[in-house]
């Protein structure tokens, strides 16, 4: 790869974005932030593209998007996350994923970008890559996010980060072609489980990806709706698990369920992923929550809500974040203490 810059002038970039800003968010993704964003990718030789522990399609997409465009400018590019889990086979497939480094091989260049964490701790023992480069950028779209970067391009109305990638490119006049969309529609149809919860502003940005070619059918069942034999019992567990709490949150309701070690162990960690979306289907209770224990006595907590409940709050009391309808934190302990760490705070 060679290296050098594009030149792109902070004016010149505030415009580019505002060209191709989603109609339905006015202002937003903040244009000064884009700008600054695309001023400082402009003139970079060498980024560190960094993504979250156990990344999923939004974090992975908008990082192999950028990186593809980055590469294709001539900047020397590396992309990592923190391991040592392997990357689920469906991210794997993605246009640019054998730019991904193994953790340990990651030289952490002088421009640092942060994809889709909502906090630095998110980054795991990578986070100095971040925190010790003399320009560290941070593109998110979590309510939860206060910033922790150089330069924050932050907008809790986007649907996914990938959406704010897509502004930065445009600021740099990257041309969008199938792989850096297929990168980006990852993290779309991800974020807005199928755009069922999509923004209008989203719909156009995937008519816009799509019309580059990207098979969008393929990528959604394959990204949604494909899961090896064992999440069936997996799922079978989780749901056999579940506890309605009707007079949880102050009588709006709470269903929970777990997904212990040893159902997880037979699949994909990012497969038990996926039980949150079918216990949020329980009309009873506004809130749903899935405990997915990664190691024996360490679980992640994946929350959502109807409509009622604001989780921010919730989530960032135990170290985490998220949005006000979609969040999640990490406690130690077992089942039972889990849960009830849970009850105590609801």
């Amino acid at each position: 790869m060679t290296q050098g810059g594009t030149g792109l002038s902070s004016r010149d970039a505030a415009e580019a974005a505002s060209q191709h800003a989603p109609a339905d968010h006015a202002e937003k993704p903040p244009r000064s932030s884009v700008a600054r964003v695309a001023e400082a990718l402009a003139g970079a030789d060498a980024v560190t593209v960094l993504c979250h522990i156990r990344p999923d399609a939004d974090t992975i997409g908008s990082g192999l998007g950028l990186a593809i465009a980055l590469d294709r400018l001539g900047v020397d590019v590396e992309v990592g996350f923190p391991g040592p889990w392997a990357l689920p086979e469906a991210l794997a497939a993605l246009p640019g994923a054998t730019m991904i480094l193994d953790p340990a091989d990651l030289l952490g260049h002088p421009v640092a970008i942060a994809l889709d964490c909502a906090s630095v701790e998110r980054l795991d023992h990578l986070a100095p890559l971040l925190t010790e480069a003399p320009t560290s950028i941070v593109i998110d779209h979590h309510a939860s996010n206060g910033g922790y970067g150089h330069i924050d391009l932050i907008d809790p109305e986007a649907d996914c980060t990938a959406e704010l990638v897509l502004a930065v490119l445009d600021a740099l006049n990257v041309e969008i072609d199938r792989d850096i969309a297929t990168c980006l529609f990852a993290g779309l149809v991800t974020d807005t489980g199928s755009f069922r919860w999509a923004r209008a502003g989203s719909h156009a940005v995937a008519a816009r990806l799509l019309a580059t070619g990207v098979d969008g059918p393929g990528w959604t069942r394959r990204l949604l709706d494909t899961h090896n034999f064992g999440w069936l019992a997996m799922v079978s567990s989780a749901l056999d698990s579940a506890v309605l709490r009707p007079d949880a949150f102050g009588g709006a309701g709470l269903v929970y369920a777990h997904v212990d070690h040893h159902s997880s162990q037979a699949i994909d960690w990012a497969e038990a992923e996926s039980v949150i979306d079918l216990v949020r289907t329980v009309g009873d209770a506004d809130v749903a929550v899935v405990f997915k224990e990664s190691d024996p006595g360490t679980w992640s907590v994946s929350m959502r809500s109807r409509s009622k409940v604001d989780l921010v709050p919730l989530a960032v009391s135990h170290g985490g974040g998220g949005h006000p309808h979609a969040a999640g934190f990490s406690v130690h302990g077992t089942a039972d203490e889990v849960v009830a760490v849970l009850l105590a705070s609801v």
